[in-house]
């Protein structure tokens, strides 16, 4: 197996002769660093040594062959240079996706162990690089490479890596701590030798077995202890840490047994600090992490961290069911933790496993990245329409396609990860139904239905202006019983898509017309032949004696103080008020309808029905009731007129029901209607003289 590695370094040195690193030194130093850590330093086999020669030759030239190397070293080769194309950037808020993007682009997972293997191998000839280069690396190693060493257990590794990142990003502080580090190391190994020595012979005479380890933290660690408890170098307690490992057989009992009984010798002996007493013996972590830590102080007054735990819960401690990660609270996607986690067991096991036994990253999500490289999570199967919604909902209403490594593509492209997304639009486009078929996140949908809606009800606007406009001009009613009857004659389940559908043409406004005049012929002829039919006993219907009436020249006096009472309504298309001049109408089903002399429909009902026209007059005294009127008004594009008229109102006895207000650019005024309840048309004319005399009203009618 190693003619394989001698294989792929011919060929990268071959390729790579010409190369040369920033420093002037030929370019296959790096992956020959890069190779030695992968062997002496994490352990892995030949294959992965080979990978990473051919991985710096393809990444330097695509266009090599990999034809005569195995499957395994190919994809090794191919997830190595997809995560050289990473450039994070500077946000915390993304390391998170960015690392979840190297585990995805690692379909072999010794893919993300080589990478961290090379970034050490950069870091350590980091001052080699420019200034520009180096800081770009810097801030892909803490925000990436840190954090993914320390989850897969690489500590050897990640701790070199936290402390040139320290020396590199704040070189006065480093040199301050190393310093202090250096010249307190003598200090720190005679006081381990003291602290040991008399409790080695006690816990001999008790026949307990352990390893002692001793941990000095790094520059990086103190620093971080130094600004998280605001103290200096020498307020950290835990510079360095005694740690007894117990040998003893996986008993539960003996376990906890024989580490409270070194706790005691321990406590015996020295101070403990019973505040910073960690118990998770009795109750482990939810991770599993198990383990007595306590801070004493010697007979100097020297603080020193003590830890106590059995040889199975060190191995459960330094392996992947309870990494680091997980027990200093890191936060991250559960799924990658898993994933990182088994490939850690695995690493540490490799002798036992096989290339296709190692476990795959978590599927399910694509990551895209715009043309500014920033970095986007779709869904699986997510399209070029999915994703500029993504970006923003304009965007995606307006989509036409887009540009993927140069090529164009249609909105209906479905996207993977690595894509490089550059949105085409148009100010022309907008969005249709069948969208809503084919993409798949949510965010997609949501938007596409409210801009749908929308649309449809800009559409109704202008259907119901060009509906209203025509039956004004014909002078016909279209009331709310007939609409619902012509819905259902057409199909529709509302009024706002029948509007829509007025605008669009589907119905052409002479069918309503049509419409109007078919049902109206029908109940006039059914009420000539069936005069009885005009009868009801229905609360709110005419009586037979109003019929007889209604031939005659007989007069119905109304009395505005109980008007809901009686059996006549006011009209709506044109709202008496008391003291207009009014007539009744006979109607099939709704009584007398009051209608004003003046009223749109006033001429084509006298004529054409004069067998049905009633003379009324209003009572003679006055109206304690409110009736309904409607004004149009327009005026000036002048913020402050909308206020001056709701001043004007509030002067008289009238209150504001609606106030709707639109501005119409062609013409550069405010179209505004106003719905008011007044006692009487004496009032009204007041609010229309006084509405006449405002500076910015171009015109004001009633309705």
């Amino acid at each position: 197996m190693e003619d394989i590695v001698r294989q792929a370094r011919e060929l990268a040195s071959d390729i790579l002769r010409d190369v040369q690193r920033s420093n002037g030194h030929p370019f296959i130093e790096h992956p020959d660093s890069v190779a030695a850590i992968v062997r002496d330093e994490i352990g892995l086999t030949p294959e992965c040594q080979a990978a990473v020669y051919l991985h710096e030759a393809t990444r330097c030239h695509p266009e090599v062959s990999l034809e005569q190397f195995p499957e395994d070293i190919r994809k090794i080769v191919e997830g190595l240079n997809l995560i050289s194309t990473i450039k994070p950037k500077d946000t915390r808020l993304e390391a998170e996706n960015y690392k979840r993007l190297i585990v995805q682009y690692s379909s072999d997972p010794r893919v993300t162990v080589i990478k961290i293997a090379d970034r050490l191998e950069i870091m350590r000839s980091l001052a080699a690089f420019p200034k520009s280069s180096r800081e770009q690396k810097l801030l892909e190693t803490l925000m990436l490479y840190i954090p993914l060493a320390h989850q897969l257990g690489l500590y050897n590794i990640k701790s070199e890596l936290e402390d040139i990142w320290f020396r590199y990003s704040d070189p006065e502080q480093y040199r301050a701590i190393t310093n202090k580090l250096k010249s307190t190391e003598k200090d720190r190994e005679a006081l381990s030798r003291d602290f040991v020595q008399p409790l080695a012979k006690t816990l001999s005479e008790a026949g307990i077995k352990y390893k002692l380890k001793v941990r000095t933290k790094t520059a990086y660690s103190i620093y971080k202890k130094m600004q998280a408890q605001h103290v200096p170098f020498e307020g950290v307690y835990d510079v360095f840490a005694m740690r007894f490992i117990i040998d003893c057989e996986p008993d539960r009992q003996k376990e906890l047994d024989l580490c409270w009984k070194v706790y005691s010798y321990v406590t015996q002996e020295y101070i403990p600090d019973t505040s910073r007493l960690r118990d998770w013996l009795t109750q482990p972590k939810p991770n599993g992490y198990e383990s007595l830590h306590i801070t004493v102080s010697n007979r100097q007054g020297h603080a020193i961290e003590v830890q106590i735990r059995t040889r199975r819960m060190d191995e459960i401690a330094e392996s992947g069911l309870a990494s680091h990660w997980s027990y200093k609270g890191i936060s991250g996607v559960q799924t990658l933790n898993n994933w990182l986690t088994s490939v850690r067991y695995n690493l540490e096991h490799k002798s036992e496993t096989r290339p296709e036994d190692m476990p795959k990253p978590p599927q399910g999500e694509i990551f895209v990245f715009t043309p500014t490289g920033e970095l986007r999570i779709l869904p699986q199967g997510a399209s070029v329409l999915d994703f500029a919604f993504n970006i923003h909902s304009g965007l995606g209403c307006r989509c036409t396609g887009a540009r993927i490594s140069g090529k164009a593509v249609s909105i209906r492209e479905p996207l993977k990860t690595g894509d490089v997304v550059e949105i085409l639009t148009s100010r022309n486009q907008h969005p249709s139904h069948d969208w809503l078929s084919w993409v798949v996140t949510g965010k997609a949908r949501t938007k596409i239905r409210q801009e749908l809606d929308a649309e449809e009800r800009k559409k109704a606007a202008q259907g119901r202006e060009l509906l209203e406009r025509r039956l004004k001009n014909w002078k016909l009613d279209f009331p709310d019983d007939m609409v619902k009857d012509f819905m259902k004659s057409r199909k529709y389940t509302s009024i706002i898509s029948l509007m829509a559908a007025i605008a669009d043409g589907d119905i052409d406004v002479n069918e309503v017309k049509s419409f109007i005049l078919k049902e109206t012929e029908a109940k006039v002829s059914a009420s000539a032949s069936d005069p009885a039919r005009l009868s009801s006993d229905k609360p709110g219907s005419w009586t037979a004696e109003a019929a007889t009436a209604a031939s005659s020249d007989s007069i119905l006096v109304l009395n505005a103080r109980n008007v809901k009472g009686m059996d006549y309504k006011m009209a709506k298309c044109c709202n008496p008020v008391f003291g207009d001049d009014v007539f009744g109408f006979v109607t099939r089903g709704e009584g007398i309808k009051i209608h004003r002399i003046s009223c749109p429909n006033a001429s084509r009902l006298i004529e054409n029905y004069p067998y049905r026209i009633q003379k009324v007059r209003w009572v003679n005294t006055g109206s304690d009731a409110d009736f309904q009127c409607s004004l149009a008004i327009t005026a000036d594009l002048e913020h402050s007129v909308m206020g001056d008229i709701m001043n004007v109102i509030g002067q008289f006895k009238a209150s504001v029901r609606s106030f709707n207000v639109n501005e119409n650019r062609r013409s550069g005024t405010y179209d505004i209607s106003v719905r008011l309840m007044v006692p009487s048309n004496m009032e009204l004319d007041k609010i229309l003289s006084q509405l006449s005399s405002l500076r910015h009203i171009q015109k004001v009618h009633r309705i």
